[in-house]
């Protein structure tokens, strides 16, 4: 595949361009380096926007925006599309059905008892992704290990197939977690309207810019985040990403798609070299 100089970097946040419990200064082993600040550097001075693109909310990714330098946030999956240091947004709603309004999708999952029927059916299996969750207004934040693929036709069966289970990649097991022992570790999942990706945000953000697909790249780790590849002309996936089971058979489906030689930050660091 040929180099993809960008005008443009969109990147996934947790697992990508920050690594364990979000530090931007440690590696996937938690040694200490200051290979992604230099990188970092190296794309401000070659003068390329950096857009974060995260399952966060709005308010911790734009604050995120600002600590990096970013020129822009996309928040929740891609729900949420910031510039202009947080002055500027516009909303994507995907399938929400229009019977519902302006009102937000978390507030119509509350009122059906979507989030409460899944957990009941998945019990040990599926949780809130608390304390995070409670701030989230246009997706179900969860955790646990179920298969995305078999709650999508749960939601079908019972006329809520406007719904899909979004896998955002796997964390690390704490005590605050209740679900049943397990090797796998745990996931983090949105529930939340089809229609609304990383990807459809990255196309509708670079629209607005007045730039193409071939101008951009992006970076992730996650199966989430190979929405993104449509979006632009190339797409990285960090190496902590691609070891995850069932991700090598995803990406290799994707024409656009690299893998960096080193996991989160230090891959990501790669990924932003190879780019400029």
């Amino acid at each position: 595949m040929g180099a993809v100089r960008a005008r443009i970097i969109y990147t996934d946040l947790d697992g990508t361009m920050v690594g364990p419990r979000g530090s931007f200064w440690h590696t996937a082993g938690r040694e200490l380096t200051d290979g992604p600040a230099a990188a970092l550097l190296e794309l401000h001075r070659a003068g390329v926007p950096l857009v974060l693109v995260s399952g966060r909310t709005y308010d911790q990714v734009v604050e995120a925006a600002r600590i990096f330098a970013a020129d822009g946030a996309i928040a929740e999956l891609g729900a949420t599309i910031s510039w202009g240091g947080g002055r500027n947004t516009h909303r994507l709603t995907g399938e929400l059905p229009a019977e519902f309004g302006d009102r937000t999708p978390m507030s119509v999952m509350a009122e059906l008892g979507v989030v409460e029927r899944l957990m009941a059916d998945n019990a040990g299996r599926l949780e809130w992704h608390a304390p995070w969750h409670r701030t989230h207004e246009t997706d179900a934040l969860l955790r646990g290990r179920v298969d995305a693929l078999a709650v999508d036709a749960w939601l079908a069966e019972r006329g809520l197939g406007w719904l899909t289970l979004k896998d955002n990649g796997a964390i690390l097991t704490t005590s605050r977690m209740t679900l049943d022992a397990d090797p796998q570790p745990p996931r983090v999942y949105h529930l939340m309207p089809r229609g609304i990706s990383k990807g459809a945000a990255i196309a509708w953000d670079l629209e607005r810019r007045g730039l193409t697909a071939e101008d951009a790249v992006a970076i992730g780790d996650s199966v989430s985040d190979l929405e993104m590849a449509p979006a632009v002309g190339r797409l990285w996936i960090t190496a902590n990403g691609a070891a995850v089971d069932g991700m090598p058979g995803l990406i290799e489906a994707v024409p656009n798609v690299d893998v960096t030689a080193a996991p989160m930050g230090e891959g990501w660091a790669q990924a932003v070299r190879a780019s400029l």
